[in-house]
């Protein structure tokens, strides 16, 4: 039923700890999710530097997706998109042919609070890849809910899944679901994706017969279901899909071709990729020496 477990790996990025999960080095994807990272959880105090912020950067060949369970983000965009990332919406950015955006942390800067949530990529399609970028915000009306009398509660972050469709506009057949689950609590993820895992952000959950705490992500084999039991209160992030095809990463760039990748690392270099109007002072250069093999989109 488990094909592989892949663990976290924490990393510092000069005081706000991700943990990267996807890609990994014998499991690049899952579906069309090329990138997983785990934000925090942290406690910010009024105040903190600046240096946390992701100042404007560049993508390509992806969907960007935010969900956060705490905290405030605000992003900015250079199809002039301006909002505030809130816990339990849907911000959808779509690189395309080419974006540059920013996530700054001014409310929490102000006020000081807990920043915790995942940040997620999805490789577009073949055919795809060259569209137009956009931007697109989802409030909480936009995205089905459900919850079991026996302490299951579930929403549909993005694509199809459970006999439900979310309003965010993807581009190829995925699904991604946010469970929140009560201590005794079970859930199935049903065999309807040829691709799908589960990843733990908090809490412990049984599959199989056997526990899986915080900062694991559990790959399954297609075609049967799965049931969860949670073995203390558990937060499981659900995601999965059609594959679209092997992709290259490239820093912040997602591609099917390593030429195309090749030129948006020289597009950014000599300054031809346009920065957000609203955020347009500075920026992230192209890294100088190779990336690692897992690259960090927030450096």
């Amino acid at each position: 039923m488990i094909e592989l477990v892949i663990d976290q790996r924490r990393r510092d990025l000069g005081g706000f700890e991700v943990g990267r999960v996807l890609p990994f080095h014998s499991h690049r994807m899952v579906g069309p999710f090329v990138f997983f990272d785990h934000m925090g959880p942290v406690d910010f105090q009024a105040g903190f530097p600046r240096s946390v912020d992701v100042r404007p950067h560049p993508h390509i060949g992806l969907s960007t997706v935010t969900y956060l369970y705490d905290g405030r983000i605000t992003h900015r965009d250079s199809v002039g998109a301006h909002q505030v990332i809130q816990p339990g919406e849907v911000n959808w950015m779509t690189a395309g042919r080419g974006i540059t955006h920013s996530e700054r942390f001014e409310d929490l800067r102000a006020d000081g609070g807990r920043m915790h949530g995942i940040q997620a990529w999805i490789a577009l399609p073949n055919g795809q890849e060259e569209i137009d970028p956009s931007f697109a915000h989802h409030g909480v009306d936009d995205l089905p809910t459900y919850e079991s009398p026996d302490g299951m509660w579930a929403r549909l972050i993005a694509g199809k899944a459970f006999g439900a469709e979310a309003k965010v506009k993807t581009h190829s057949p995925m699904f991604y679901v946010h469970w929140r689950l009560a201590a005794g609590a079970k859930a199935q993820l049903p065999a309807e994706y040829p691709e799908r895992a589960a990843y733990v952000s908090e809490g412990e959950v049984e599959v199989d017969g056997h526990a899986y705490g915080a900062g694991k992500m559990l790959v399954f084999k297609p075609g049967q279901p799965v049931v969860f039991t949670a073995k203390t209160p558990a937060i499981v992030m659900l995601l999965g899909g059609e594959p679209v095809g092997p992709r290259f990463i490239d820093w912040n760039f997602v591609s099917s071709s390593r030429e195309r990748i090749d030129q948006a690392k020289a597009d950014w270099k000599a300054g031809r990729m346009k920065l957000p109007d609203a955020d347009d002072q500075e920026f992230i250069p192209l890294p100088e020496t190779p990336p690692p093999a897992t690259p960090n989109p927030m450096s």
